[in-house]
């Protein structure tokens, strides 16, 4: 692993520098300690980086999740009530792995999976916009106080902090001429990241203008992470969970929630991952799962937040030339350096910044370019993704999803009751009109009401021609709803001819002994 120490080094830089802001950034959004981003960006590179089958992942506190911890904090009465969630949630996502459930994620619909990340960028958004003006009250979407959330925009407009509103802006700006333009001119500019030079400029802009009453930010608008006097007060900074509420049915429940979403962002995030990688190294994804409910065990009992890989530290690792897990780890004991030596010099970051830097992450989650895509995609796609987006921003991450699920199995039966047969009626031949039924390769009980209506429509005097040559599977279900059609096509004069691989049936007085000939898999 050491033979490559010359290309994971400078990388593990790169990532260190993209993995600090984000690591307090999502602390911010998730309504936790900063401190606690900071602890899983540790674990999630020194920890999870150590145990994983990924050579280029890196793991740490996501986004994804912030919108499930801001939540739960409420909910489960306190920090460290919700710290006993994530351990819960890590030993969950080991027994995922011990039951080889890395296949998770290919069970989820993918409009329900884009559904899921853009709610979440939506609802990051609407958290950071107070902070990016310096406004201290947090935003909600439904009537609080008779404010709604248009209200409360316009209320900023009475509480704006100049000070936060100029560095924010001016962060923002950084960021995105970094994205667009700055990173493509030279390697220089894609070894520093933009969100660490919008720190530094941050940095710059509060010592600068401390003195400037009309500037100056003031210390509720800036990081805050607890200054060490020595090793003993370094270590009354970790929170620890409380396991006298284990019997909480609800810590359980977010328990279940972490664990899914966790390993679905993750699992997502390797295949991501793998295909980025140029040297196409493939994943073990049980072995993934059991190193993130690992880091999630360890993260939640020393006061973390909960971890997944992360595609955005990912892919700043694989384009920072990363060749093993040594840049992981490496970034994960930088983080931890950092957090010892430099805690002043955090406590000088406003927020502001942080508020732009997730400002980008959650547009980027939730462009407004991929709904004109789903749209395109056509309404089996638009739908189930509007629905979870909607669930998750107006209800919450677990019934937004759980919406999506259902509206999703409900788009794949109306799929299969389309798709259960092909129709085609000729021209009346001999007085009789010639009516085609060609079966489906797979038809199951879901297809009865589709047939049967067929069926019915089928007029008097008629002739219909049955062809299962390309059904596969063929339920009894439907074999008893043609043992049926066959009493009723006597009375009303429907002669039938049933055509199998195996043979062909005129009139049969039986279908369940005809379909002695069907395909063998039936």
């Amino acid at each position: 692993m050491f033979k490559t120490i010359k290309n994971d080094l400078p990388a593990s830089i790169v990532v260190f520098f993209v993995a600090l802001p984000l690591c307090l950034g999502i602390a911010l959004a998730s309504g936790a300690p900063l401190f606690s981003g900071l602890i899983a960006g540790i674990i999630g590179g020194v920890i999870v980086g150590a145990l994983s089958g990924s050579k280029i992942g890196v793991s740490g506190p996501a986004a994804g999740l912030a919108a499930i911890v801001l939540t739960a904090i409420g909910t489960l009465g306190g920090y460290q009530n919700f710290l006993l969630a994530v351990v819960i949630g890590g030993i969950i996502q080991i027994v995922f792995g011990i039951l080889k459930a890395g296949i998770i994620g290919y069970y989820f619909p993918s409009s329900v999976i884009k559904g899921m990340l853009t709610g979440i960028g939506i609802i990051i958004i609407l958290k950071q916009i107070p902070h990016f003006f310096g406004y201290d009250k947090a935003f909600t979407l439904f009537k609080v106080d008779g404010e709604t959330t248009i209200t409360q925009i316009f209320n900023i407009f009475d509480h704006i902090q100049t000070g936060s509103t100029i560095i924010g802006i001016l962060g923002l700006a950084i960021l995105v001429l970094w994205d667009k333009v700055l990173s493509k001119k030279g390697k220089v500019f894609q070894l520093i990241q933009g969100p660490l030079v919008a720190v530094a400029v941050g940095i710059i802009f509060y010592a600068l203008t401390q003195s400037n009453d009309s500037l100056s930010i003031t210390e509720s608008h800036l990081v805050s992470v607890p200054i060490p006097e020595n090793l003993s007060s370094f270590f009354a900074q970790f929170s620890f969970p409380n396991f006298g509420a284990i019997s909480n049915s609800d810590i359980w429940v977010v328990a279940f929630t972490i664990a899914l979403v966790a390993s679905l962002e993750t699992l997502l995030c390797v295949e991501a991952t793998d295909k980025l990688d140029p040297n196409k190294n493939v994943t073990p994804t049980n072995r993934e799962l059991f190193a993130q409910g690992t880091g999630n065990i360890i993260s939640g009992l020393i006061g973390g937040l909960p971890i997944t890989q992360v595609i955005v530290r990912s892919s700043a690792n694989i384009q920072s030339g990363g060749k093993t897990k040594l840049s992981a780890i490496i970034h994960g004991a930088l983080l931890l350096i950092s957090v010892i030596l430099i805690p002043r010099l955090l406590n000088m970051i406003p927020l502001s910044v942080l508020a732009a830097i997730l400002l980008i992450v959650g547009y980027k989650l939730a462009k407004p370019a991929l709904f004109k895509k789903m749209y395109q995609m056509g309404w089996k796609q638009w739908i189930p993704f509007n629905v979870t987006v909607f669930g998750i921003v107006f209800i919450d991450l677990l019934y937004g999803i759980g919406l999506g699920l259902v509206v999703g199995i409900i788009v794949i039966l109306i799929k299969s009751y389309q798709n259960s047969h092909f129709l085609h009626i000729e021209d009346k031949s001999n007085g009789k009109q010639k009516v085609k039924m060609t079966l489906a390769e797979e038809v199951t009980f879901f297809n009865k009401g589709a047939i049967l209506k067929e069926l019915d429509r089928l007029p008097e005097n008629s002739f219909l021609e049955l062809d299962v040559r390309k059904t596969r599977f063929l339920d009894n279900d439907i074999i008893e709803i043609l043992e049926d059609f066959a009493h009723k096509a006597k009375a009303r004069q429907i002669d039938i001819k049933l055509i199998s691989e195996r043979g062909i049936a005129e009139n049969p007085d039986s279908y369940i002994e005809f379909f002695k000939l069907r395909p063998k898999s039936a």
